[in-house]
């Protein structure tokens, strides 16, 4: 073999060497990683739901995709850590689970290049994540788990024909909690209900703030705020003293006999929502494109604890007789 030809191979085992190299590159699995603020059955239920609707459009875990998930156990001041471990994994995608972890996220890796979408985030409009709900972000959109407020107080009333006033715990910090309360506010007077507001913005308070409801209020509605819903239980034994009935908007505690009643949403199906936008982004659709989406009203169901209403002095009415909602 002469110079020429010599170079020539050396030259076509180099390009053979680069095209394989980037065919393995591209057989790599695509990397998602799921950013949540803690341990709580909804929010998992959103993620769990998120990562099923990936793989359920045909992406094989492990083969197409790969999945991290990280937590802070509900300690905002962990979230940067959080972020810049997961930025340094270089992943192609980000899900962001509720509004202070999408918040911190879009504040910190906005501009990253790196996909967001957010899940279990009431109003993202109000929380700054997108600009309407009509259009996502350069880089952000997601799901929302924004609950049908007017069906939410219609249940209430049929829960609580007598009913006059509705007690709201909230995190005055917390956009979705605020963004909750307004609502509440707008729909209420159209069932009768003035609304008794508690502002609660440290967990050692719980207890106190919703005492402090005695006498003001008929019902309590516990919202899916991150700092109130976790400790649901405070909630249930201030109230419990009272002997105000609750309608927490998670089922769990209603099935655990610890709340009369709720009127939920399900929260695998808001997290199914934000993996259908997020396979539309891996397609290669533009976050600013794809509108953030809402839970259906037939994602909505309501729950009755015939234990937990006893304990709280509430009867509940013949026309939930047949509603196949009792938990016996």
């Amino acid at each position: 073999m002469n110079r020429k030809e010599f170079l020539k191979s050396v030259l076509a085992a180099a390009g053979a060497a680069t095209f394989g190299a980037g065919a393995a590159r591209a057989a790599e699995p695509l990397k998602i990683a799921i950013a949540n603020f803690g341990d709580h059955p909804q929010l998992n239920a959103a993620w769990e739901g998120f990562k099923a609707e990936i793989i359920a459009a045909g992406y094989k875990e492990g083969t197409d995709v790969t999945f991290t998930v990280d937590h802070v156990n509900f300690d905002a001041t962990l979230v940067p850590q959080m972020l810049t471990k997961i930025e340094a994994m270089k992943p192609n995608l980000i899900l962001a689970v509720t509004t202070p972890v999408a918040q911190m996220a879009k504040n910190q890796l906005g501009k990253s290049g790196i996909p967001i979408i957010f899940t279990a985030v009431t109003d993202p409009v109000a929380a700054g994540l997108v600009p309407s709900w009509d259009k996502g972000d350069e880089n952000m959109t997601g799901s929302s788990d924004m609950q049908d407020f007017a069906a939410t107080i219609k249940f209430t009333r049929q829960l609580l024909p007598d009913a006059k006033t509705i007690g709201v715990p909230y995190n005055p910090g917390e956009a979705n909690d605020v963004a909750m309360l307004a609502k509440m506010k707008e729909l209420a007077p159209a069932e009768g209900f003035g609304v008794a507001e508690v502002g609660i913005d440290n967990v050692n308070d719980i207890q106190q703030r919703v005492a402090s409801l005695a006498g003001k209020a008929d019902v309590i509605y516990v919202p899916g705020s991150n700092l109130i819903q976790p400790a649901i239980a405070a909630v249930a034994s201030a109230a419990l003293a009272a002997k105000i009935p609750i309608v927490n908007t998670d089922d769990g505690p209603v099935k655990d006999d610890v709340v009369p009643a709720s009127f939920s949403m399900s929260y695998d199906k808001v997290g199914r929502n934000a993996g259908k936008i997020a396979v539309r982004v891996l397609k290669g659709e533009k976050p600013a494109d794809v509108a953030p989406s809402k839970p259906a009203y037939e994602d909505h169901a309501p729950a009755i604890s015939k234990k937990a209403a006893a304990a709280f002095g509430m009867a509940i009415p013949d026309s939930f007789k047949d509603c196949g909602c009792i938990v016996e």
